[in-house]
């Protein structure tokens, strides 16, 4: 791993943000409605013409979604890159990405769900900073993010703290180390692979969407059994929408959590809404120094260092 962060310029009204496709096909109306809520906040957005391609679930074949990432990126007058969805589709890119231009012309790179594959593996090969956050076809168009730390995150604010509403501690404590993860699915995905995930002095950040219980306990138990949670300072777990015991069972996924993280005797807690969310989409920079407090019912996340460059 690179023992250097790399920081992408911030972003400013008037800046160019590209749109980018690398995994599943959406909805033209969610697209298009995304758009115009980035030029009211002050962006041009731009995207290739053959966004709207389709091969089966996926924005067009490999080739393509991999060509538009990486001609963006070399475009010297964008300044991010935004996903539009997740779905699947984006481990097809990790071997034709060009990881030596990320590292000598950095951008922002935005998104979550199936990006996580991305937003990993570019930072554990770089040291770039990457955003884990709202996307284009649903949060941005549907105006459910959290537009505080979209703020602080791309414009270069440091000492700032996410907020925590609701977020419930598991075990109480203190961390301070990077902030790091995404989707569970695709974190466990990453494991054997030359791609695999990175957890090591970390504050790692799980989310996930519609899984079962078992289904959390087993990945949360396979990043367990290959050694990738030993060294972790701490654990955010984000909202997990929809992940729900059968009906009349009275255990919940709390207790599910908890029991694999029995043997970590650092912080936990539940329900930072980053990723798949009910509402407020919270942009977390992945790769940063943090600090977790979790004492009492009292929950503070604290980004220590700024994520991009003024």
């Amino acid at each position: 791993m690179p023992s250097e962060i790399i920081r992408p310029p911030a972003l400013r009204k008037g800046d160019k943000v590209a749109l980018i496709a690398p995994a599943s096909s959406f909805s033209r109306e969610g697209f298009l409605a995304g758009c115009e809520r980035l030029r009211q906040m002050g962006y041009e957005p731009v995207y290739a013409q053959d966004i709207f391609d389709r091969d089966i679930y996926f924005a067009g074949a490999a080739e393509r979604r991999s060509r538009e990432l990486n001609e963006f990126w070399q475009r010297e007058d964008v300044r991010a890159l935004i996903c539009v969805r997740g779905g699947y589709g984006a481990n097809y890119l990790l071997e034709q990405l060009d990881f030596d231009l990320f590292a000598r012309q950095p951008k922002i790179l935005l998104g979550c769900s199936d990006i996580t594959t991305l937003l990993t593996a570019i930072h554990d090969r770089t040291g770039l900073v990457t955003f884990h956050g709202p996307m284009v076809a649903k949060d941005l168009a549907g105006g459910t993010f959290d537009l505080s730390s979209w703020n602080n995150c791309l414009s270069g604010a440091a000492g700032w703290e996410v907020r925590t509403n609701g977020v419930e501690v598991l075990r109480p404590g203190r961390a301070r180390a990077k902030l790091y993860g995404g989707c569970l699915s695709m974190l466990v995905a990453s494991l054997g692979t030359p791609f695999e995930i990175e957890t090591d002095d970390t504050i790692l950040f799980i989310e996930d969407v519609a899984e079962k219980p078992y289904r959390i306990d087993r990945m949360l138990m396979q990043l367990r059994l290959a050694g990738k949670l030993e060294s972790v300072r701490g654990f955010v777990f984000g909202e997990m929408l929809d992940c729900l015991p059968p009906k009349g069972e009275s255990y919940t996924l709390q207790q599910v959590i908890m029991r694999v993280l029995e043997p970590y005797k650092v912080p936990v807690v539940f329900g930072l809404r980053s990723g798949h969310v009910s509402d407020g989409n919270i942009t977390l920079p992945m790769g940063v120094q943090a600090e977790l407090r979790a004492e009492g019912s009292d929950v503070q996340l604290k980004i220590l260092q700024a994520a991009t460059e003024k």
